[in-house]
């Protein structure tokens, strides 16, 4: 079942702002944009709940071993590779049931550790500091995109690097027929210039290498 008696969102989850207005409606879901960070929103009412969550998650096939699922992975690897040593510490925030990512940073020399809100619930994870922090296909499931960017900012250590793949929402005209849109667990769709309105609220500096990818570097 989905979450229909919930009550419509008042304020925006990336930024808490109250700047919310009707964006879409598209097979029968309400779509919000925020006036102040631009992201889009999937309205409350239409969230999966977490049984329907996991069932999608499930039919993910995210082979470690898949040559094409590391190319994909490797947007955010190579970039990310580029600006650290051999030897620091890493988390693999929401690392799903196959860590492809953590698996290729550990043979690039990095200390890597695994936590995932479903597959692998460590809550002793979250009790240390990192010197950089992954979170591919993540930022678009978040019920708490502004509680879980603070958190994952207090984990990094000072000059540490937050690194986001999520599928950048661009072209308006094409929302509805979407691919990213049409996944029912992607709730929350950001803009770069919602990355870049994350990147002032935490005091980051914000690179974007590559289409997709954007790379947070906590001040020193």
């Amino acid at each position: 079942m989905t979450t229909d008696t919930a009550p419509s969102l008042t304020r925006c989850t990336v930024c808490r702002g109250h700047a919310l207005a009707d964006f879409a409606r598209v097979q029968g879901k309400t779509y919000l944009r925020c006036g102040d960070c631009q992201a889009t929103l999937m309205d409350r009412p239409h969230w999966p709940d977490p049984d329907q969550e996991k069932a999608v998650y499930d039919l993910h096939e995210n082979d470690a071993d898949d040559p094409g699922y590391q190319r994909f992975l490797a947007k955010l690897a190579q970039p990310l590779l580029a600006r650290l040593r051999p030897g620091l510490r890493g988390l693999d925030f929401g690392c799903g049931p196959g860590p492809a990512l953590a698996s290729m940073l550990a043979d690039a020399g990095m200390e890597m550790t695994l936590y995932d809100p479903i597959y692998r619930r460590d809550e002793e994870a979250l009790r240390h500091r990192y010197d950089f922090i992954t979170c591919t296909e993540v930022a678009e499931h978040l019920r708490d995109p502004a509680g879980t960017f603070a958190g994952l900012d207090e984990l990094l250590r000072p000059g540490g690097w937050l690194a986001v793949m999520t599928c950048f929402q661009t072209d308006d005209r094409r929302f509805a027929n979407w691919h990213y849109r049409r996944d029912p667990t992607h709730i929350v769709f950001y803009r770069e210039a919602t990355l870049a309105w994350l990147a002032s609220r935490l005091g980051c500096q914000l690179e974007i290498p590559v289409k997709d990818v954007a790379l947070f570097q906590k001040p020193a």
